[in-house]
């Protein structure tokens, strides 16, 4: 809890001089001034009298303290690298002790990359800004001075830009011709020497286009195999974008007819009805439905022609749907007289094989694709097997959660059941455009394994999920697994359009209770994964791997509170 306040603090309140990096993780060129600090509002927090305040470094597992050098120097709150090489990445920590405890303020993941000696920036060690032409920006140069008075220089694509020497790029109206590779070069002097820190910012301008015209209908041409006497629901979805979603209309034709409304009382219901125009929001797009809902199929409901049509901003599309009559095969007279002698003389024993069936229909399941070494992945073009979407660190509630989530599950699923999983923080290299990297790893992924949590929603979750429902509902080519890491009471904090699943599987985590390999946990979520042959050691425990070792820290820029995304 104290932790926790204390990181609060970080967030609210800011360093007179310097801007103290918050960001868990943190990359920065070789050759270049930098420094790590922690806020020095954090100190009135400890009451004791007399404190030191130590910094470490992480050496072969073990906490190193940090001694100063001409080159690493420690003054207060900062530790300061003139310059920083590539010997210095690892992990560091500062800490408080009263010579009784010590409590660590701050942790950080520090990332040295080796500099383009042919450039003057690092395409790894770049943000990207995506702008709008006709509209007015600003860029700003990272404040890693030492002093008011040190020099600034600006660089678009590593040649002198105008001879600008502000803090701040100022545009008070981009064009096109404005995207480029910008940086700023700060120079410091300390010690009689000259020293540089650099920041390197992607700037694209885009032409101001209206968004294009997007409506579908899903699915064009269905027939539905049926019987005489039997109640049929017959289901017509789309979507459009925000702006269409006004003047859309889904409707059913029955014969080139309109149907009857359904009047919701069962007794006064027509044959053949339809229901009310439903309308759910994802995101920037609206899905709609419309059910028609015939309550005894008849014959001359085999020959009727059922069209859905879907019309919105001056296009019409046209989804057909045809009944078609399950014809029943009479059976040879031996086969139905061995049957009915074993219905009547085994009753028991059907009723056993139905229960086991039924209760152990994922064993069974797993059984056979271990047998016949059945393979769903081959030649499907896919990369992933799965993408995991989890609530990311800085709105995370616990840190087992997040443990769970980068090292438990890719451990068991990928080290014993050779799956292999997308995960954002480890799997996508930096630099690139989140928004795009999230849309492109689902997209190579056979499943969206999504590790729900009361905060599950943040903005980068979210879109991961609406990139998930997206590839479910329309393109019908992702699958959606839902993991309960934590009890959840009420599913209302998920988008509504979750219920246009045609299914959906909730495998719950029972911490202890889920911990073998052999468990029902991971059982329901292989099941649920697509069948891939593998060797299995079920008698493994995931205890037995070495979970106690720290859990590296992941690239957190949709995190970042000072990082441009």
């Amino acid at each position: 809890m104290t932790l926790m306040i204390f990181f609060l603090m970080f967030i609210i309140e800011s360093a007179t001089e310097k801007l103290c990096p918050l960001r868990a993780s943190i990359d920065v060129l070789e050759g270049e001034y930098f420094f790590l600090c922690y806020l020095e509002s954090m100190q009135e927090h400890f009451q004791e009298e007399a404190y030191t305040i130590n910094w470490y470094k992480e050496n072969a597992g073990k906490q190193q303290l940090i001694k100063e050098t001409h080159r690493i120097v420690s003054q207060m709150n900062f530790l300061e690298f003139w310059p920083a090489e590539l010997s210095d990445s690892g992990n560091y920590s500062v800490t408080h002790s009263n010579g009784k405890q010590n409590f660590t303020i701050q942790k950080w993941t520090l990332n040295v990359l080796q500099r383009n000696k042919s450039s003057c920036f690092n395409k790894n060690h770049l943000t990207t800004e995506i702008k709008n032409a006709g509209t007015g920006h600003s860029l700003k140069c990272s404040d890693l001075s030492v002093n008011e008075n040190d020099s600034v220089t600006w660089y678009k694509d590593c040649v002198n830009y105008e001879n600008e020497t502000e803090r701040e790029l100022d545009f008070k109206t981009l064009t096109v011709q404005h995207s480029g590779i910008y940086t700023c070069k700060i120079l410091i002097s300390h010690k009689g020497k000259i020293y540089h820190s650099t920041n390197t910012i992607k700037l694209l301008v885009e032409e101001d286009a209206p968004e294009a015209v997007t409506s579908e209908i899903v699915g064009h041409n269905e027939e539905i195999e049926t019987e005489i006497g039997k109640e049929e629901i017959l289901n017509c979805t789309g979507f459009l974008s925000y702006y269409m979603q006004e003047d859309a209309s889904l409707y059913w034709l029955i014969n080139d007819k309109f149907p009857e409304k359904c009047t919701g009382i069962p007794e006064n219901e027509p044959s053949i009805c339809e229901e009310e125009f439903k309308r759910l929001q994802l995101g920037n797009k609206f899905y709609v439905t419309r059910l028609l809902r015939i309550k005894e199929v008849t014959e001359g409901d085999i020959h009727h022609n059922f069209t859905c049509m879907l019309q919105a901003d001056g296009r019409t599309q046209i989804k057909n749907v045809k009944l078609k009559k399950r014809y029943a095969r009479d059976l040879p007279v031996h086969i139905f007289t061995t049957g009915m002698v074993l219905a009547v003389l085994f009753p028991c024993v059907a009723v056993a094989v139905v229960f086991i069936c039924v209760m152990f229909r994922v064993d069974l399941v797993l059984f056979y694709r271990h047998i016949c070494r059945k393979d769903d992945t081959a030649g499907d073009g896919k990369e992933y097997d799965a993408f995991v979407s989890y609530l990311k660190d800085c709105v995370s509630p616990t840190e087992e959660e997040r443990e769970f989530a980068l090292k438990i599950l890719p451990m068991i699923l990928e080290e014993n059941f050779g799956y292999k999983l997308c995960i954002f923080e480890r799997d996508i290299s930096p630099g690139g455009a989140v928004v795009d990297d999230i849309h492109s790893s689902i997209d190579k992924s056979r499943r969206l394994i999504i590790i729900l949590s009361q905060n599950y929603v943040s903005d980068r979750a979210i879109y991961e999920l609406e990139s998930g429902l997206h590839k479910a509902l329309v393109e019908r080519k992702t699958k959606i697994i839902l993991i309960e890491y934590m009890p959840i009471s009420d599913y209302k904090f998920l988008p509504q359009s979750l219920s246009l699943l045609p299914s959906k599987r909730v495998v719950k985590w029972k911490k202890d209770k889920s911990l073998p390999l052999n468990s029902r946990f991971w059982k329901n979520l292989r099941y649920l994964m697509p069948a891939k042959p593998t060797k299995i050691n079920t008698k493994g425990h995931y205890n037995n791997f070495d979970l106690g070792s720290e859990v590296t820290q992941p690239r957190t820029e949709g995190c970042d509170c000072n990082a441009v995304i």
